[in-house]
């Protein structure tokens, strides 16, 4: 016969040895299954809390561009709480920290995760409970800066006297011209100390595009004489035209100059800022397939501010205008009322 009892005392070991593997691979399932469910969760947590630290930053470097004074443009803006609360899935977050250093020109909101009767900038955790972790910090930093710009390409090539800015800015609807009669006979920046007509003029353009690169570093820029409107700005034009008829501002950073020297295609614009203009109408000439008469005289303008017969011109208003264009070398905010902000990180 044969006998069974060693067989048995086998089976009970094997037994064991399966219990201690299960064990041990249960402890690396919950680890697995802590990365899949936890660290997901704390991901999707992190990019909502990016986002109001994002939306926090620019509002308040928006706000600071504006006016540093400002009481929003502080390190306890309650505009920054809002908007992170806003960007959360549940409506709540954290205001970590907010690093304002307004000689640089930059602000560091950091947002936190907050969760109902809990302590700030921490989330729960589920699996990884098991494995002696309750909760885990989630923040966002996000980084804003401001300033005037200093150096880019113009999305037009055309330059304003420092004359029709400097007193302008948040004022009324006018008419600046480039050929016609002169109503800017205190603007002595041209040559000989004529007047420029119109206060404004044509600049040289980047080959192939509408606009030019400008980098108030140099401080100077070729000119363009002529009534026409430039080449290659046909779409721009019909893009204005189109955006106004809709309802819609179309503001643009454009230079600002405060002397001329030559004459003609020999002219050199001395460039000091960027001006923030609200463009309104205008009228060019010579460009085919451009609109180059746009809402230029009544019922769109006042009498005052009509250009026809020999006018050529554009109509707008110079504004206070906070913008987030790229491309642009940003330095200290000047008195033209055109800063710039970005998200720097």
């Amino acid at each position: 016969m044969r006998r069974l009892g060693p067989r048995r005392r086998t089976q009970d070991s094997e037994r064991g040895a399966v219990s201690v593997i299960v064990a041990i691979l249960l402890v690396a399932l919950l680890g697995f299954s802590a990365i899949a469910v936890d660290v997901g969760m704390m991901y999707a947590e992190r990019t909502q809390l990016r986002n109001g630290a994002d939306a926090a930053a620019l509002a308040v470097a928006q706000k600071c561009a504006k006016n540093d004074a400002d009481a929003e443009c502080s390190t306890t803006s309650p505009l920054a709480r809002s908007l992170a609360n806003s960007n959360a899935g549940d409506g709540l977050s954290n205001i970590k920290s907010t690093v304002l250093d307004k000689s640089n020109r930059t602000v560091t909101v950091t947002a936190g995760a907050q969760e109902a009767g809990k302590a700030p900038n921490e989330v729960s955790l589920f699996f990884a409970r098991a494995l002696g972790f309750n909760t885990a910090e989630v923040t966002a930093p996000s980084t804003a800066r401001w300033g005037s710009p200093v150096a880019g390409r113009t999305a037009f090539p055309l330059a304003f006297s420092v004359c029709q800015v400097k007193d302008s800015i948040g004022g009324a609807l006018q008419l600046l011209q480039d050929h016609g009669k002169n109503q800017n006979a205190d603007c002595l920046y041209g040559p000989s100390g004529a007047a420029v007509e119109g206060g404004f003029g044509w600049l040289n353009q980047d080959p192939g595009v509408c606009g030019g690169t400008i980098d108030l570093a140099i401080n100077e820029s070729g000119s363009d004489p002529g009534n026409n409107s430039p080449n290659n700005c046909s779409t721009t034009l019909q893009k204005w035209a189109d955006e106004i008829t809709a309802g819609r501002h179309i503001t643009v950073l454009l230079p600002v100059y405060n002397a001329v020297t030559g004459t003609g295609n020999g002219a050199i614009y001395h460039l000091i800022a960027f001006a923030a203009f609200d463009v309104g109408g205008w009228k060019f000439s010579g460009n085919s397939g451009a609109p180059e008469t746009f809402q230029n005289q009544a019922p769109y303008v006042s009498s005052a501010l009509t250009c026809d017969g020999n006018c050529r011109g554009i109509i707008g208003s110079f504004v206070k205008y906070v913008s987030l264009a790229d491309g642009y070398t940003l330095g200290p905010v000047d008195a033209y009322g055109a800063p710039i902000v970005r998200l720097s990180q």
